[in-house]
């Protein structure tokens, strides 16, 4: 044996690392250990700002509904106060001409009738810019059971099912019945 033949540690094995190079892996995974560490932690603090942000985006949001839905309750109020103001307003001239009409007192019955004619006008005006029209069906006119309420059915020389007469007029408000027409219908079988 030669006198520079390197010195084997019996205990270690060919091909297994020494202690420095197990030192320097170590010292390396504690490196990338405390790289991934800082990145994760970097990565958190990222991710706890997004949440804030988006947190605070959530609460106006909600802020913002809670105030639209407040503000729409609001003008519903107002517009039913403002319907209702405004057909009252327009039935301001009829009650004037009504209560007109009744202070004469010597009024004949052709002033009387006129007056009344008057009023009568100035009522289906007011009720029908307030959207409330009149149904009142012709004779021979088709029954329509969505605004015509059949109180009779008659015989009569007219196709089946059809209006013969209107007992009482009907009104729709907005296009919605506010009242059906009372009507007799023509029967079938003639």
């Amino acid at each position: 044996m030669s006198a520079e033949t390197p010195s084997t540690d019996p205990h270690r094995l060919q091909g297994d690392p020494s202690p420095e190079e197990l030192e320097a892996a170590q010292a390396a995974n504690e490196a990338e250990a405390q790289d991934s560490a800082n990145a994760a932690q970097a990565e958190l603090a990222t991710l706890r700002t997004q949440h804030a942000e988006l947190n605070d985006q959530y609460l106006r949001a909600q802020a913002d509904v809670q105030n639209a839905r407040r503000r729409a309750d609001d003008e519903i109020t107002k517009a039913r106060k403002f319907a209702v103001e405004s057909f009252a307003e327009s039935m301001l001239p009829v009650l004037d001409s009504l209560e007109a009409g009744l202070a004469l007192s010597d009024a004949t019955a052709q002033q009387i009738r006129e007056g009344t004619e008057a009023t009568l006008r100035q009522l289906k005006s007011a009720l029908e810019r307030n959207k409330v029209i009149e149904i009142n069906p012709a004779a021979g006119a088709r029954f329509d059971p969505h605004q015509h309420q059949a109180i009779s059915v008659v015989p009569a020389d007219q196709p089946a099912n059809t209006v013969v007469g209107v007992l009482q007029k009907g009104y729709t408000i907005a296009d919605r019945v506010l009242r059906p027409a009372l009507v007799t219908v023509a029967a079938s079988g003639q």
